[in-house]
């Protein structure tokens, strides 16, 4: 991989581009993504927020707490999150990407809350709760 990274939304209302490479990419089987995702798991990639940069004015907000959902006001598609309590982050659904093959989870978090239908034969790490470390140095 090597930066750019770009995606966007399903009618290219909304775009992005990371100028660095991801420090994250995950599964998550969250109740919270499953709801935004529509999805019975979500994936996402990581980059600082600051080497992230939007094009286009469709792009939505939806806040839960501390974490604030983007999707596209046009067509609805999934952007990405940012978590206030992780500050200098940004995930996007891996779909969002242009070329979501170029990123490979490499983790499960919130095992705790996966589907009990859903199997995912792979050998990756599985967290129960969160994989990021919070600015205090926890994973909760």
């Amino acid at each position: 991989m090597t930066a750019p990274h770009i995606g966007g939304c399903r009618c290219g209302a909304v775009r992005f581009e990371a100028s660095a490479e991801p420090h994250h990419v995950s599964y998550c089987h969250c109740g919270d993504c499953r709801r935004a995702s529509g999805a019975p798991v979500s994936a996402f990639v990581g980059f600082l927020a600051d080497k992230v940069a939007f094009t286009g004015k469709a792009l939505k907000m939806y806040e839960n707490g501390p974490v604030t959902r983007s999707f596209c006001g046009v067509c609805g598609s999934p952007i990405a999150y940012v978590d206030e309590r992780l500050e200098d982050d940004i995930y996007f659904m891996l779909g969002a990407m242009d070329a979501p093959a170029d990123f490979k989870p490499t983790l499960h978090a919130y095992v705790s809350e996966q589907l009990p239908f859903l199997h995912m034969s792979d050998d990756l790490p599985r967290h129960l709760k969160s994989s990021v470390k919070r600015p205090d140095g926890t994973a909760p």
